[in-house]
């Protein structure tokens, strides 16, 4: 078995003292309650290259913390080996939820907003001042991509370069300095590298990686915060609902909504979802999949599900709810739009009322987490709408074969949509 052996070191001696907002500290963090160690000898991990992994750190029962702002002087010798060898998991039984991995990616900086460098650590929880600006006001965001094992073993990621743009807008409006798209792509290539054992085999699923860009600088009154650290981790992943690509069960919500005008609806920040939480455990109590909102001023417009974007199609034609500062631009919602287009659909980005939605011939969901889910049935109000007959439709599985095929390598990548993680 192919193995690499990494040697990091640094020179200067001196004690670990705490640096506060400068962002030549970044990701320099320690780990909580650790010490470091000069020899450090990790189990068989994916090889990787260039990986900025300045030493690893060991603590008894494997719980790490990381204390942003914390800089050691000196930084001992560290070696670290990965091999090309799976995680002893059921990897024909995922689902979507959180699986702990091996390294997460921590970057910060200052208040000049600059970002550089980043680091590798071993994943774990992390230490934030108590008035932190992201558990205070909420001044954080977060991103969704994945990364896909192919059947010759290479590994991709699709689109990244758009998470990193929807990522430097949603900073904008939530007054945070963003890392670059460079800076944002080979952070999140460094992860997966670390993190490759993780990634499930051709066919069984996808490596989901979750970028964070938090306040974490401490602010009592309402500011920005003076820090700020981006924060990459990963899990290995299947379908996100239960139901796979057999349809899912949608309630029409007229009373809750999910965004307003001038609000931020259109960025991915914390703060849009946890008030869908309420409405769609209700929904789901009463056997539904999730929910979907309608516009807060017409109360008659179509917007999205409670974390993807939604379709309507009728004959050969498809429509999505235009974007007008209310509704997240999806990538895949984007991706689906232009692979529906090149395959002589006609389609319209513009607003879709519920009546439409009702006479439909077909209905979608799409997203990062979903990719594409058919929806089997609508409930808005008291009439209950169904489509297809319990099966997905035509062009629901149509666009999700001819996306999926670029994912996974199946078909040419003609859109330049994939990225070779080496």
């Amino acid at each position: 078995m192919e193995s690499t052996s990494i040697r990091l070191q640094s020179s200067s001696l001196g004690s670990v003292g705490v640096h506060r907002s400068s962002c030549s500290s970044v990701g320099r963090g320690i780990l909580s309650g650790t010490s470091w160690s000069q020899q450090v000898q990790q189990p068989s991990r994916s090889k990787f290259a260039g990986a900025n992994l300045r030493a690893q750190m060991l603590k008894s029962e494997r719980k790490y913390g990381v204390i942003f702002g914390a800089l050691p002087t000196q930084a001992e010798v560290a070696t670290s080996t990965f091999q090309d060898e799976l995680a002893n998991i059921d990897w024909d039984d995922l689902g979507f939820g959180l699986k702990q991995t091996d390294y997460m990616y921590v970057m910060k900086c200052g208040q000049d907003g600059v970002f550089s460098g980043g680091d590798l650590f071993p994943f774990g929880n992390i230490e934030l001042s108590p008035s932190a600006g992201v558990l205070n006001y909420g001044q954080g965001l977060f991103e969704g991509l994945k990364a896909y094992r192919r059947a010759d073993g290479r590994i991709v990621l699709f689109r990244p370069e758009q998470n990193a743009l929807r990522l430097t807008m949603g900073a904008e409006r939530m007054c945070l300095p963003a890392p670059s798209v460079e800076q944002f792509v080979e952070a999140v290539k460094q992860t997966v590298l670390a993190n490759k054992r993780w990634i499930p085999p051709f066919g069984k699923g996808s490596l989901y990686i979750r970028p964070l860009l938090l306040g974490s600088g401490a602010v009592l009154g309402l500011a920005p915060a003076p820090e700020v650290t981006f924060l990459i981790y990963v899990s290995p992943v299947g379908n996100y609902f239960k139901e796979g690509l057999a349809p899912i069960q949608l309630q029409v919500e007229t009373k809750y909504h999910r965004a307003t005008p001038g609000g931020t609806g259109n960025v991915k920040t914390i703060g849009n979802y946890a008030p869908v939480l309420k409405v769609q455990r209700s929904a789901k109590v009463e056997g539904f999949s999730d929910v979907l909102y309608l516009d807060a001023i017409n109360k008659k417009y179509l917007e999205e599900v409670s974390s993807c974007n939604i379709f309507v199609v009728k004959d050969t034609t498809v429509s999505t709810p235009a974007l007008q500062g209310t509704i997240l631009p999806g990538i895949t919602r984007k991706s689906i739009i232009e692979v529906a287009r090149s395959r002589g659909y006609e389609v319209h980005e513009r607003l879709v009322s519920v009546d439409e939605l009702m006479d439909a011939d077909e209905v979608f969901c799409t997203g990062t987490a979903v990719v594409v889910s058919p929806v089997g049935s609508i409930t808005y109000l008291d009439r209950r709408v169904t489509y297809g007959n319990g099966a997905p439709g035509k062009v629901s599985q149509e666009l999700y074969s001819a996306l999926t095929s670029i994912q996974m390598g199946l078909t040419a990548d003609n859109m330049g949509w994939t990225v070779k993680v080496e």
